[in-house]
């Protein structure tokens, strides 16, 4: 599998309160040659799975599995931990493949860090999309609001994620709200933020300065947009934990070992 990380870097740890973008492929796998993530465990934060083309198929040690497919999103609350299995869809693992997607990793606040696990899983059907009066931009809501269209997650803190699309020579202003870390990742062609022109894999970050940015594109572009409210909390991380001090992350690495997350059956 490809990845692209925009981060975390040597220079830039996190975006409080998003703590990882892994962008997975675009690849084209063939038979017997796509690889996934089996059984591994999360205590302390949320993963979002975005899928673009081709399927996953998820398991964990809560006996939640399924399957998420293109344009589908699942939002996965670990809280106080899981067993988690994420890998290509079985047709793409014996036959190949087209498969693109991307994880986003959403830190939990202190009072919900050992909250009781949850799944939320939308098909790409259920996804609330809004179009522009000119019909030259198209966002996909994931969450938050845009073009008075809200999404239908419910997050534990305040989080924007839209998948916008831009046709040749549109233009697009997006609210956000001065309380909030916000920053852009070029999917695909390129787009100006004021001066500031974005290619495929870029990733811009915008200062809490004003109250909407706005995004123009002569030749097409799509990106993500994504936002939410810094927790302004401590973060001690160990791989697939997150907490708040390391004795924490002690204790969870001891809650595993112990076999207290269960196991997949």
């Amino acid at each position: 599998m490809i990845v692209t990380r925009p981060f975390p870097t040597p220079r830039l740890d996190h975006i409080d309160p998003f703590l990882l973008l892994d962008r997975m492929g675009p690849v084209t796998h063939g038979p017997g040659e796509a690889k996934g993530a089996p059984d591994h465990p999360h205590r302390g934060f949320e993963t979002v799975t975005y899928i673009l083309d081709g399927a996953i198929e998820h398991e964990d040690s809560q006996g939640n599995r399924g399957r998420i497919g293109a344009g589908d999103v699942q939002w996965m609350t670990a809280g106080s931990g899981v067993i988690h299995s994420e890998m290509p869809s079985e047709e793409i693992r014996h036959k190949g493949g087209r498969l693109h997607g991307f994880q986003l990793w959403v830190n939990l606040p202190r009072r919900d860090k050992m909250m009781k696990p949850r799944y939320q899983e939308l098909r790409a059907s259920e996804i609330p999309t809004a179009t522009s009066a000119d019909g030259r931009v198209t966002v996909t809501v994931i969450a938050g609001e845009s073009l008075g269209t809200r999404a239908s997650i419910d997050t534990r803190t305040p989080i924007m994620y839209l998948h916008v699309r831009l046709a040749a020579g549109a233009s697009f202003t997006q609210a956000i709200p001065a309380t909030y870390n916000a920053f852009a990742f070029i999917v695909s062609g390129q787009a100006a933020f004021g001066n500031r022109l974005a290619r495929e894999n870029d990733m811009v970050l915008f200062g809490r300065d004003g109250d909407a940015v706005t995004i123009t594109t002569e030749s097409g572009a799509e990106l993500l947009l994504i936002g939410g409210v810094p927790l302004d909390e401590p973060v001690a991380r160990y791989g697939p934990f997150v907490m708040n001090s390391l004795g924490e992350i002690r204790q969870a690495m001891i809650d595993y070992q112990s076999g207290r997350f269960g196991e997949i059956g």
